[in-house]
């Protein structure tokens, strides 16, 4: 024992110190081991992107009225749909939702049409043997650039 101020205290002993310093370091290292599993469950939460099992099959046929591809922000960036007309259009828009290609099919025949920067179009294709009032143009590919647009028949 040893006397300090006045008052006698046990000196501890060397099993007890041994023992705190023990579980100090399991405490320690108990920590870093939380730290390193909350790590790296941080880490593939923020790195894994959605996985589709192998085990599934594919299915054959999707069917739907409409097929919208978007950005991670959710901005509709392609449609495939089918209009009232019944014709069906494939549209790729831009960041800013301005349509910039557009592919049309319906029962009078097809089109193909790509836009420049100003929206206007730069190449338009149409396969149409037949020209009507609302659609007088025939088979063509016109393409402009600035200037007057160049046509180009069959």
């Amino acid at each position: 024992m040893i006397a300090n101020e006045g008052r006698i205290c046990e000196k501890p002993s060397a099993l007890k110190w041994s023992a705190r310093i023990k579980a100090h370091k399991f405490m320690i290292a108990l920590t870093c081991i939380n730290l390193i599993a909350a790590g790296i469950v941080l880490f593939r939460s923020a790195t894994d992107k959605p996985v589709i099992a192998d085990s599934q099959p594919a299915p054959k046929v999707i069917r739907a009225q409409a097929i919208e591809l978007v950005s991670e922000q959710g901005q509709v960036r392609s449609r495939l749909n089918v209009e009232q007309s019944g014709e069906v259009v494939f549209r790729l828009l831009d960041k800013n939702g301005t349509i910039r290609v557009k592919l049309g099919a319906g029962e009078d025949g097809s089109g193909l049409l790509l836009l420049d920067e100003t929206t206007e179009p730069g190449v338009h294709m149409l396969a149409r043997r037949s020209a009507t009032a609302s659609r007088p143009n025939t088979t063509s590919i016109t393409l402009k650039s600035g200037g007057e647009p160049r046509v180009i028949k069959p």
